[in-house]
């Protein structure tokens, strides 16, 4: 079946407010890095007006698609998808910064590295979603952008997994209940984050399979 869409000229600017919403899902990571480092050192940590602007912003570009898909009569992928893929990145800096705002009213010293551990999951998952996202400029390399979903949906896996040590761990290990309580809070905010990275690298690879 002809696809029309490829006949028509290419209307920029949705790829450049969906790569720009992606950038603000970094942003929102790097901070929660940085507050994770700036806790076990027990330096003075971000403000939760740091994660909120992140979250404006990317809340201020998801607004901004909406009007684009108002004004446009064609658009290089279909509305529905845009609209999915620019909620679901936006769902992301609005978890982390739920979970910048436990961190920051629970003040928790260190223990055994575990917050460090899932973000760094959450690393990993930011620089791969980029990467998808920026690809359906062209979308010159479906097979790569599929196999960078299964990185993403290997990453939940692995995020599951690792909830379910660090939950075991704290319940052997731990004593005070409050502790463990805010603890697997965080927990589970964080796997929660993962599972956003995963629902937006599904929705990527059903526009690939679209228009390719």
């Amino acid at each position: 079946m002809l696809n029309l869409s490829r006949l028509l000229p290419k209307d920029e600017k949705f790829y450049d407010l969906l790569e720009a919403s992606a950038e603000e899902v970094r942003g929102s990571a790097e901070l929660l890095e940085k507050l994770l480092e700036s806790l076990n050192k027990s330096l003075p940590p971000a403000t939760l007006e740091d994660f909120e602007a992140h979250r404006r912003k990317d809340k201020q570009i998801t607004q901004q698609i909406t009007e684009a898909l108002c004004r446009t009569f064609v658009t290089p992928l279909d509305r529905e998808d845009i609209v999915a893929l620019s909620e679901a990145l936006y769902r992301i800096p609005k978890n982390i910064e739920r979970i910048g705002e436990r961190l920051l009213a629970y003040r928790l010293e260190p223990w055994q590295n575990d917050f460090h551990a899932q973000c760094q999951l959450l690393q990993r998952a930011t620089e791969t979603m980029i990467f998808m996202v920026k690809s359906l400029r062209t979308l010159k390399n479906p097979e790569e952008i599929r196999a960078k979903n299964q990185i993403l949906q290997w990453l939940e896996g692995e995020g599951d997994k690792l909830m379910l040590k660090l939950m075991q761990k704290l319940f052997l290990e731990m004593d005070n209940v409050k502790e463990i309580v805010m603890r697997k809070d965080i927990y589970e905010l964080l796997e929660k984050t993962l599972d956003r990275f995963r629902d937006a690298g599904n929705i990527i690879v059903r526009i690939v399979l679209k228009h390719t």
